[in-house]
C-alpha cells in the first residue's frame, strides 16, 4: 500500500487526533511537521488549517479532521472506528463533536490562561514549526505567537467570566473518563471509536501543557495514561459493546453534553440566525458568553440531521433520559 502524508503540528490537537487514527488503522503514513516553508509548497482549496492529508494515488490535499476520518472509512474497511450499531455510531459522532468543539475550549484556556503555560506553549509551537530558530530569535518569535494567541482567547470563549465553567467542565470530564479508563477499555467497547479519538486530540494537548498536565497526572493518572497510550493503539484488538450493554460512562458523557455542549450549540445557532454578534447561554447556573461561530452552526445542523436519519426508539429514549433530545430535535 502506498503511503499517506500527514502534515501537522505537535501542538495541534486535530493533528494528534488524525495521527492517532492512522496509527490505530495501521495505515502507512509519513508524519511531516509543518513549517512556513512547507506550507507555502502545499497550496490547496480548503481553509488554511492543519492537519492536511495528502492522498497517495493522486497527491491531492484534504483538510478538517472529521471529514478526513470519514474519508479513511470510505477508503479502508479494516479496523473501522465507527461502531457497527447505527445508534452507537450516532453517539460516537456526538461525543467526537463534543471533543472537537467544546473540549477544545479547555485546551485553549489552559494553554493560554497562565503565564507559565503561555511561555511553555509559545516556545514549543515555534520550536516545532521553525526548527532552525535559536536564542533571541526563538524568544522573539515565541513572544509574537504568545501575544497573538492570548489576544484570540475571547474569540473562542476563553474569558475570565467563562473560566469557572470551562475549568469545572474539564474536571467533570476527567472524572467521567476515570470510571473506565484502563489499557484496553474505550467508550464503546474494547476498541477505540471516533469518539475516543475526538476526545484524545484535545486531551493529548492538555496532557502535554504544563498546568493541565499536572492536574491530570495528580488527580486522574489513569486518564493521563489512557491518553498517552492512545497515541499509538495499532496493537489494540477489541470488540464493540452492544447498545443495551454500553458502559454507564456513555450516559454520563451524554449528560455532560446536555449540561454544556448542546445548550451552547443551540444558543450559538439561535444567535447566528438572529444576526447577533454574540451568543449568551446559562450553563449550570453560570452565564457563558462568546462571539457567534458560523462553523459551530454547521456542527449543530449536522448532528440534528444525523438524528433525523436515525429512527431508533432506544436511541431517542437514551437521549431523552440524558437531557440531549430536547436540543437535537
Amino acid at each position: 500500500m502506498e503511503r499517506y502524508q500527514l502534515y501537522g503540528g505537535g501542538g495541534s490537537p486535530y493533528s494528534q487526533k488524525m495521527r492517532a487514527i492512522l496509527h490505530y488503522r495501521r495505515l502507512p503514513f509519513d508524519w511531516i511537521q509543518i513549517t512556513p516553508a512547507i506550507r507555502s509548497q502545499i497550496q490547496h482549496d480548503g481553509p488554511p488549517v492543519i492537519p492536511i492529508l495528502r492522498l497517495p494515488e493522486d497527491q491531492s490535499l484534504h483538510v478538517d479532521s472529521t471529514p478526513l476520518a470519514f474519508k479513511l472509512e470510505e477508503r479502508h474497511s479494516d479496523r473501522s472506528i465507527i461502531p457497527d450499531d447505527p445508534a452507537m455510531a450516532f453517539l460516537s459522532n456526538l461525543i467526537e463533536d463534543l471533543g472537537d468543539e467544546w473540549v477544545t475550549k479547555m485546551m485553549f484556556h489552559y494553554r493560554w490562561d497562565l503565564e507559565i503555560d503561555q511561555v511553555y506553549s509559545s516556545r514549543q509551537i515555534v520550536s516545532d514549526n521553525s526548527p532552525r530558530l535559536r536564542g533571541d530569535d526563538l524568544k522573539q518569535a515565541a513572544e509574537a505567537i504568545r501575544q497573538r494567541q492570548v489576544g484570540r482567547m475571547p474569540l473562542v470563549g476563553c474569558t475570565k467570566q467563562n473560566k469557572p465553567i470551562i475549568e469545572s467542565s474539564f474536571h467533570e470530564l476527567l472524572a467521567i473518563l476515570d470510571t473506565f479508563a484502563t489499557r484496553d477499555e474505550f467508550i464503546f467497547g474494547t476498541r477505540p471509536s471516533l469518539a475516543d479519538f475526538g476526545l484524545f486530540g484535545q486531551l493529548k494537548t492538555l496532557a502535554s501543557d504544563h498546568t493541565s498536565m499536572l492536574i491530570m497526572r495528580n488527580t486522574v493518572p489513569s486518564v493521563y495514561d489512557w491518553v498517552r497510550r492512545l497515541e499509538d493503539s495499532s496493537g489494540i484488538e477489541g470488540e464493540w459493546h452492544n447498545f443495551a450493554d454500553m458502559r454507564p460512562a456513555v450516559s454520563e458523557l451524554l449528560k455532560f453534553s446536555a449540561r454544556y455542549y448542546l445548550p451552547f450549540l443551540k444558543a450559538n445557532a439561535n444567535a447566528h440566525a438572529e444576526g447577533a454578534d454574540t451568543m449568551t447561554v446559562d450553563l449550570g447556573g453560570r452565564i457563558f458568553e462568546q462571539p457567534t461561530f458560523k462553523y459551530q452552526v454547521k456542527c449543530y445542523d449536522r448532528l440534528r440531521k444525523l438524528l433525523r436519519n436515525e429512527q431508533v426508539e432506544a436511541l431517542r429514549d437514551l437521549l431523552a433520559e440524558t437531557g440531549c433530545l430536547q436540543y437535537l430535535e
